[in-house]
């Protein structure tokens, strides 16, 4: 059942039938196709990100995440990352898999936990492209905090922190966006400091 429901959430992110996909394709669009196509993206990883990429292909050449695209295999999630999304990432490093307690990660990645796997890795996407100024403007919008609904059902919560932006999963734990506005041909990835759980 679990299952089931996370593809159909996968599914709904894909087609772009999710009210958060619209919407945050909406805020996208106002701002403009011509402003992402022309802004250069940080490096990450050692690697240029590159905006004719799709998320995966990007991924796999930086060096800080070895982890999340050896968990995304794992999970079977390539071909949907892949896909026309828009799909909004917060990418935890391999430094920030390595903050879990030992044995976690390679526990996730093995086959009898592909379900619980799943769940952490959906739970860093959401539906749509919502870049750094667009989750600003969310932020603002509801009096400090955005809630984004994530592919996973679950949501987490946004805050300004300075000028950067802050995640706080269901448990109450913390991710620092440290790079934001990593453009993809099928979304955005903004690096962050911590996995959060679902």
């Amino acid at each position: 059942m679990k299952t089931t429901l996370l593809a159909l959430g996968l599914a709904m992110a894909v087609t772009g039938m999710s009210a958060c996909s619209m919407n945050s394709m909406n805020t996208h669009d106002s701002m403009g196709a011509s402003a992402m196509a022309a802004s250069d993206n940080p490096m990450v990883g050692g690697a240029a990100m590159l905006t004719s990429r799709d998320i995966i292909d990007n991924a796999v050449n930086s060096a800080d995440h070895t982890t999340l695209v050896a968990a995304v295999k794992a999970a079977g999630l390539v071909a949907t990352l892949k896909g026309p999304g828009p799909f909004t990432v917060f990418a935890p490093t391999n430094a920030a898999f390595g903050k879990l307690p030992a044995g976690t990660v390679d526990s996730l990645l093995t086959p009898e936990m592909k379900g619980t796997l799943t769940s952490v890795l959906t739970y860093h996407v959401v539906p749509g492209r919502l870049d750094g100024p667009a989750i600003a403007k969310l932020i603002k919008a509801g009096g400090g905090k955005a809630t984004l609904k994530t592919v996973q059902g679950e949501s987490l919560t946004a805050r300004m922190k300075g000028n950067g932006i802050v995640l706080v999963d269901s448990k109450g734990g913390s991710a620092n966006v440290t790079t934001a506005n990593v453009y993809q041909s099928n979304g955005v990835i903004h690096v962050i400091d911590s996995v959060l759980m679902p």
